[in-house]
């Protein structure tokens, strides 16, 4: 072969080996890298060596020399620092809706963007306890297709499944198709959730990714672009608890002062909150009225109460004690 073929296969070797092998802590003396390319069967001089790190220098790659032990060359600049890499592995880790499968995959190729040694360092991160992935491995392709029909404003159709007592997965509507004008994505609770406008009843629904089945573009245009021209997607996930649906409704509530981070957390910094006396205040918060929605209320015990409209405190005080029926009348034989 000609040398200059030689050349260039010196060079992207020794980049590959900068980029693969060395960090600050691990660098390469030019002995090290004369075994390398043997190793590759790549035979060079140690003039070479020094001639090829400057022009991988010139290249653009940040190519340094560390004198004290141990010493030698490294690359000491990447796309992605290190604490940046474990970061995204704990995102895909904890990640419900991406597949254990899929996890590995992915965590296998952030550990590419950084040298061996370092990658052992994101092979040590803890998964989250107990988190349950999903099992649904199309979910990635089914986020592409819903993007590409957002960005080309067509119309969605798909099947949606839902869960049995057997396990058994179940098509919703007898398998019917359902047919959506797509508009947002929104992360909520671990999931991924389409939002955009049924095309049969012209409401805005919203619709779990990972139990979307067989999405299909559709030639037809988008509705709906003057609902969500101003459509505050922020306060509908704020007041949507669980992503179940529910009437809207501006609720007023009263809790004990120590529980503001909570309300601050859950709706937001822009809500109004007036203080009652020294240890209570109120806000005005709009939410989507439903059980999951009551069951986040009982959870603070007497700590919150639902002050207004009427209709809310009735159906709450109908929650509770609904509830408190299953245990009336029942002794604890232990």
């Amino acid at each position: 072969m000609p040398k200059s073929f030689h050349q260039k296969l010196n060079i992207l070797s020794l980049m590959r080996a900068f980029m693969e092998r060395t960090d600050e802590n691990h660098p390469m003396t030019v002995q090290d890298m004369l075994s390398y390319l043997n190793g590759l069967g790549i035979s060079v001089e140690r003039k070479t060596i020094y001639d090829d790190i400057e022009t991988l220098r010139t290249f653009g790659m940040d190519i340094l020399n560390r004198r004290e032990r141990p010493s030698g060359f490294y690359l000491a600049d990447r796309n992605f620092e290190l604490a940046e890499l474990k970061l995204l592995v704990d995102a895909v880790q904890s990640s419900r809706f991406i597949t254990a499968r899929k996890s590995r995959q992915l965590i296998q190729k952030l550990e590419s963007l950084t040298s061996i040694h370092q990658a052992k360092e994101l092979q040590r991160q803890v998964l989250v306890e107990g988190r349950v992935k999903t099992m649904n491995e199309s979910i990635y392709y089914n986020i592409d297709e819903i993007h590409n029909a957002i960005s080309h404003d067509r119309q969605i159709s798909f099947q949606y499944y839902e869960w049995t007592v057997s396990k058994e997965m179940r098509l919703k509507k007898n398998g019917e198709r359902y047919r959506i004008s797509p508009w947002k994505m929104l992360w909520k609770d671990d999931n991924y959730y389409l939002m955009g406008v049924d095309e049969k009843s012209g409401l805005v629904k919203h619709y779990r990714v990972d139990k979307m089945l067989k999405i299909t573009m559709e030639q037809e245009s988008r509705n709906g672009a003057q609902v969500f021209e101003n459509f505050d997607t922020a306060r509908f996930a704020s007041g949507t608890f669980g992503m179940f649906g529910g009437r809207e409704e501006t609720v007023c509530l009263e809790f004990e002062n120590r529980l503001v981070g909570v309300m601050i957390d859950r709706f937001g910094q822009e809500i109004m909150i007036m203080r009652k006396d020294e240890n209570h205040s109120t806000t005005l918060i709009h939410v989507n009225v439903s059980s999951q929605f009551f069951g986040w209320l009982a959870g603070f015990g007497s700590g919150v109460t639902v002050v207004s409209p009427e209709r809310v405190r009735r159906d709450y005080r109908d929650f509770l004690r609904k509830a408190l029926e299953n245990y009336e009348g029942k002794e604890n034989d232990g």
